[in-house]
């Protein structure tokens, strides 16, 4: 039995700009947008260029604020690998020009691996690693 997590879903209050955010900064390509109006539920699908990773956006219309505390229960932070410690610097920099803030990083880090963490829209964590 071949088991592994076909894809994470998050939801969000602007969902197009989310979807902007993934496609523009870390390739992604978007399905077309999902709405079921019985519900109000709107969904992207969006796949990173290694063919494997998906993410699903989505917005409701009882989606509410969420809590950004770093030390929240839950959900924690995105882990996007872009292949090299020069690519994370690179990544970390233009995510940085482009206004968003990183907390960490780019760094090695104590379990070996080279990363930045950038607090991305609506106050998502991405971990940015080699």
């Amino acid at each position: 039995m071949d088991i592994k997590i076909d894809h994470v879903a998050l939801y969000c209050l602007d969902l197009e700009a989310m979807k902007d955010f993934f496609v523009r900064h870390f390739g992604c390509q978007s399905n077309e947008i999902y709405h079921n109006p019985k519900t109000g539920l709107k969904t992207y699908i969006l796949s990173f260029s290694g063919g494997d990773s998906r993410l699903e956006i989505m917005s409701h219309p009882k989606v509410c604020e969420t809590n950004h505390d770093l030390y929240r229960g839950g959900y924690v932070h995105l882990s996007v690998s872009v292949g090299n410690k020069e690519n994370v610097m690179t990544k970390t920099r233009e995510l940085t020009d482009d206004g968003y803030e990183c907390i960490s990083g780019p760094r090695m880090t104590g379990d070996g691996y080279f990363e930045s963490c950038i607090i991305g829209p609506e106050g998502i964590l991405i971990e940015i690693t080699a």
